[in-house]
């Protein structure tokens, strides 16, 4: 007990620690955007605040910034009162703006963009280390293969369907080439692709059209995807290929009667290829009345064993082996990730809006889900850490720039419609607005850490079982 206690303690405060390079890292690298374009070209300056609300810490410069940090660890801001009047967030300034020079269109967008330039920029530097260093990847997180077709699927609230891709004739073995026409290269892109899909049947149930290669020909089928799993999000019921290595043989199972041995990889069992875990435990509920022959790749070769008569009740629980997942180093180019978190950012956005998708405010993620992604990532290492940092900055660039008041795009578009006819957007407007955008973001905020906060005891819980048993 004792041990664990530390272990736990430890883990935490290294989480804490993660949360505050991370997180509070990239909050920072924003803000730091926006003060140095600012200085450099000419505004005022009058405070740089990490966290929002009233300050933890306040040192005020020779150059005469008030430096803080603030109790609200969810963002941060430069106070610049020539630029916007952000009262509501950043608090009231003591300048009056009247008697300051105006400022430049140029120069207000080359200040609302350079946070964002910013993070893109830290995202670029973090990728490169990445690409060096390398990141761990499953063997076959390339490979686009079926590995299993569910005969069913839960639904969120209890009970089962029949499994979508079963149902519409998809095969383990096939080969997913597109999904709605697009084009798919990773597993990660297939199961994107089909939760943020919006194909609709003329009655309104969801639906999404495969490219499948099957014995090397084109096959097309249409699958009706159900809202299901804990998130209630678009699933069929597949799951990729996987290699199966054993890495874990108990004394006096039925594996080690076979003559199984860790190290071994198994390819086929009775002449049918095994693709996946799940594949391999439903084939050995139905072979247990006679000798079944498993092919398995030991020490370069290949070698056939056979797995003598057994009890059908839950074979595959009481066979008595573990699996290891094949893992090789990957060395991305800092182009290539970046572009994959751009398309996977632009399609969430894009299936938030549409309104025959079924993602909506609940599937996303807020703070709180940040510092959870940030825990679970430190337990696996440094490497995912990076690729979770990359992510969040390029998450960070991309919404701040979206035309909405109180983020960095709102003030851009404040800015170019007064450019646009010619005089300022009358103050009491703008304050309005912002201070409504104000209320809605900070909603918004609540709303999805709820939602944060129950995945992660979900979570937790999943843990803890796993960890009894």
């Amino acid at each position: 007990m004792p041990t664990v206690f530390y272990h736990s303690i430890l883990s935490n405060l290294w989480t804490a620690v993660l949360v505050v390079l991370v997180f509070g890292g990239s909050i920072f690298v924003h803000e730091l955007g926006h003060f140095l374009a600012a200085r450099r070209r000419g505004v005022l300056v009058e405070r740089f605040s990490i966290g929002l609300g009233p300050p933890i810490w306040s040192h005020r410069g020779r150059d005469g910034v008030e430096y803080r940090v603030s109790w609200i660890p969810v963002g941060g801001y430069v106070l610049l009162p020539q630029l916007a009047d952000l009262g509501a967030i950043e608090g009231s300034s003591q300048v009056d703006p009247s008697r300051l020079a105006p400022v430049s269109y140029l120069s207000k967008l080359i200040v609302f963009v350079a946070g964002a330039a910013f993070n893109i920029l830290f995202a670029f530097l973090v990728a490169c280390v990445i690409w060096v260093v390398g990141q761990p990847e499953p063997e076959n997180s390339a490979s686009t293969r079926i590995g299993y077709v569910s005969r069913s699927i839960d639904l969120p609230g209890g009970g089962q369907t029949p499994g979508p891709a079963a149902a519409a004739g998809v095969l383990p073995g096939d080969i997913i080439r597109s999904v709605d026409g697009q084009s798919v290269s990773a597993w990660s892109d297939v199961q994107a692709l089909i939760q943020l899909s919006s194909g609709r049947t003329a009655a309104g149930a969801p639906r999404v059209s495969l490219g499948l290669e099957r014995g090397g020909r084109t096959v097309a089928l249409t699958v009706y995807p159900r809202l299901a799993g804990e998130e209630g999000t678009r699933l069929i019921g597949i799951a990729p290929s996987t290699d199966l290595i054993v890495s874990d043989i108990a004394a006096g199972s039925q594996a080690a009667v076979t003559g199984l041995r860790p190290g071994d990889r198994i390819l086929a069992l009775d002449g049918r290829p095994m693709l996946s875990v799940e594949s391999l435990l439903d084939s050995l509920e139905s072979a247990h009345s006679s000798p079944t022959p498993v092919t398995v790749r030991r020490n370069g070769g290949e070698a056939t064993l056979r797995i003598p008569p057994h009890p059908a009740a839950k074979p595959g629980a009481d066979f008595g082996m573990e699996f290891t997942i094949a893992i090789h180093t990957a060395h991305p180019s800092p182009f290539a990730q970046l572009g994959e978190q751009f398309t996977m950012i632009f399609r969430t956005l894009g299936s938030l809006i549409n309104p025959h998708s079924d993602t909506g405010l609940s599937k996303l993620s807020g703070a709180v889900g940040i510092v959870h992604y940030i825990h679970d990532a430190a337990q696996v290492g440094l490497p995912l850490v990076m690729m979770l940092t990359v992510l969040l900055n390029v998450n960070l660039a991309v919404l701040n720039l979206l035309p909405i008041p109180v983020l960095d795009g709102g003030q851009i578009l404040f800015a170019t419609v007064a450019r646009l006819r010619g005089r300022a957007l009358p103050a009491n407007f703008i304050i309005t607005t912002q201070s409504v955008f104000v209320v809605l973001i900070l909603g918004m905020m609540v709303y999805v850490s709820v939602f944060d906060v129950r995945r992660w005891v979900r979570d937790a819980a999943i843990e803890r079982v796993a960890g009894e048993k």
